[in-house]
């Protein structure tokens, strides 16, 4: 009984590895990002963060300098837009459109491993003046999601290098 149960919990292994199963953030990098230089003009958003951080996990170590880095990744731009979706009779704004945009590159030093990409991911969300504090919380949150979002698409596509 016992040895069915060894075998059958084998399997289930065996099986999960075999369908390329990875836990959620580990995302393993390629030879060319294990020593990784990261630039951007504003160093302290949330999405420049997130990748950091996200590189660590995947086993990349940061370099502070692009001498003696195996690869850089560019960040050209990296921006929250708002846009009004529609108001009301009073013409007061009563929902928004979030979008947040990252373009990016990623080279080494012999050649440019990735040409320029834009990635963008977009939410909306309702505003009600009578709950202010509330709803800037909500964008703040939303805000933090997308940058998580796109970390997360970055990260895919650093993978496939």
């Amino acid at each position: 009984m016992r040895g069915r149960a060894v075998l059958l919990a084998l399997v289930a292994v065996t099986g999960i590895a075999a369908c390329g199963f990875r836990l959620q953030g580990h995302t393993p990098l390629p030879e060319s990002l294990k020593v990784t230089y990261v630039i951007a003009r504003d160093e302290q958003t949330d999405f420049v963060q997130g990748l950091r951080r996200a590189l660590i996990t995947s086993g990349s170590r940061l370099s502070e300098k692009s001498e003696g880095a195996s690869g850089t990744v560019r960040i050209v731009r990296d921006e929250v837009t708002s846009k009004v979706l529609s108001v009301s009779g009073n013409n007061i704004p009563r929902e928004y459109e979030l979008t947040h945009t990252v373009e990016f590159s990623v080279s080494s030093p012999e050649k440019e491993l990735l040409a320029r990409q834009k990635v963008a991911v977009t939410r909306n969300y309702s505003f009600d003046e009578t709950a202010l504090l509330a709803k800037e919380n909500e964008e703040a949150i939303l805000r933090e999601g997308m940058a998580r979002d796109l970390v997360g698409i970055v990260m895919r596509r650093l993978s496939s290098l």
